[in-house]
């Protein structure tokens, strides 16, 4: 998915400093809608004002359960990796490379931008859709490597009572995803039943956060509901989600990402002047390719900010 906003906030990231222990943070999200007045609304909690990276893990957009209709034209990517996991609906991916893949509940669509890519998205009229977007920053030593993309519709899972944990990126538990890593992470759907609880473990040198995606789940103790992300720091060994009800729970974790960064809308880059040329090559037609069968006109890049983009801190 895009980032749609045509006024988009400079992102600054990357750093270690603030990473060093446990901490619990319940962090806001703010509301997008995507695609202008009528499109649709998703709750963006990474980048945060106060935490803006968890790991490698550099953007979060959680949207539905809603009935609505995906229309996300041809768009740029470089420096990242896009996840996308439903837990309701079906969108069809398409890229530059030739790639056509629907992804339906439960299994990983991964794209790697790389050095540029270009996707479109879509999904059924008003159909009933439920997901997350992620965007993974890749480090300095891959970020020019050459654009791809996954699909896996059997990831493997850790069970116990009343608790599946399916692994959808990097490793949990000494499960590892098949989908294509290049920094150390973890990214894991835990699925828990009326009165569930699990005990996932965790490694001390990886910071942590975790979304409901439905249900309310007990975390660290906190009643953690669809909306707020809740930041966990670094130090633990071990998580434990506790549910009344039936729940589900987004767990993303990483290595602390050393690098600063500049996001800025669909781009990663390392300083102002690399994200003026990302977004004069896609302006102009170079670098990033046209996407097969993808709807209407690619959508043009916004306007620049006044002001250089400049990397900072990854934690305010």
């Amino acid at each position: 998915m895009s980032n749609l906003e045509q006024s988009p906030r400079e992102t600054e990231c990357g750093g270690i400093a603030g990473v060093v222990e446990p901490v619990n943070e319940l962090l806001t999200g703010r509301d997008v809608v995507l695609g202008g007045p009528r499109g649709m609304k998703v709750t963006r909690t990474l980048p945060n004002r106060d935490v803006r990276m968890v790991g490698a893990w550099c953007f979060l957009d959680h949207y539905g359960p809603e009935r609505a209709t995906m229309r996300v034209p041809a768009h740029p990517h470089t420096g990242l990796q896009t996840v996308s996991w439903l837990v309701e609906g079906e969108v069809l991916h398409r890229d530059c490379l030739g790639s056509e893949q629907v992804i339906r509940p439960g299994q990983l669509n991964l794209m790697t931008a790389g050095r540029a890519i270009s996707h479109s998205e879509e999904s059924p009229r008003d159909t009933a859709l439920h997901g997350v977007q992620l965007w993974v920053a890749l480090p300095s030593a891959d970020r020019e490597t050459a654009p791809g993309f996954e699909h896996h519709p059997v990831l493997p899972s850790l069970a116990g009572p009343g608790f599946t944990a399916t692994v959808l990126m990097g490793e949990l538990g000494g499960l590892v995803s098949p989908a294509r890593t290049y920094s150390p992470l973890t990214g894991a759907e835990i699925s828990l039943g009326e009165g569930a609880e699990a005990v996932i473990p965790l490694r001390p040198d990886f910071e942590y956060a975790v979304l409901s995606l439905s249900g309310t789940v007990l975390a660290d103790g906190t009643d953690l509901a669809p909306g707020p992300l809740l930041y966990l720091g670094a130090g633990r060994s071990r998580l434990t989600l506790r549910a009344g009800e039936p729940a589900r729970a987004l767990l993303l974790g990483g290595e602390p990402f050393e690098e600063r960064i500049v996001m800025w809308w669909n781009f990663v880059g390392r300083d102002h002047d690399e994200i003026v040329r990302f977004r004069r090559e896609w302006m102009t037609g170079d670098a990033f390719g046209t996407v097969p069968g993808a709807l209407g006109t690619p959508l043009p890049a916004p306007e620049l900010p006044g002001i250089p983009l400049k990397p900072r801190g990854r934690h305010r």
